[in-house]
């Protein structure tokens, strides 16, 4: 009889790999990250387990929205206090703070438990092309030995 495979939390292997968002859609860059943030992408993806890599997105500035989404995506917060609704449309949103909007968009792809708060945490978003992570050696998403394998960026 064959048992599915479950990862330890001793055999996860952590890598660092930056996404360019510049000039791509915002949920395209989304849901590559919460790919990457999960585990999905490896070969021990354990649904339980925070098998995931950490993210680094960069030219968070330069992301794009299709259609009429910059006048008419909205973007909620609330007070909790009576009446304390708050929005901002995404023009607004990617004008001051782009580097909330790609954050909030990938939040909202991962899960809603400690867990996705625990992937959450490997995941930084920085508006230009600069980041400080250079001692991590972090291989662009598409470069790199995983080319090759399956559930890579072109499978």
């Amino acid at each position: 009889m064959r048992t599915t495979y479950m990862a330890k939390p001793s055999e996860i292997n952590r890598r660092w790999y930056v996404i360019d968002a510049a000039g791509r859609p915002l949920g395209r860059v989304a849901t590559e990250a919460a790919r990457l943030l999960r585990g999905k992408h490896k070969p021990e993806y354990t649904p339980h387990l925070d098998t995931g890599d950490h993210v680094i997105v960069l030219n968070a500035e330069k992301v794009v929205l299709t259609g009429r989404k910059l006048e008419q995506k909205m973007f909620y917060r609330h007070s909790r206090y009576p009446g304390g609704l708050k929005k901002v449309d995404y023009a607004t949103m990617l004008d001051k703070k782009p580097d909330k909007a790609v954050y909030m968009a990938i939040r909202g792809m991962l899960p809603h438990n400690r867990l996705g708060r625990a992937m959450l945490k490997k995941l930084r978003v920085y508006r230009d092309d600069k980041h400080p992570h250079q001692a991590q050696q972090p291989l662009f998403w598409g470069e790199g030995p995983d080319d090759n394998m399956e559930g890579g960026p072109d499978s």
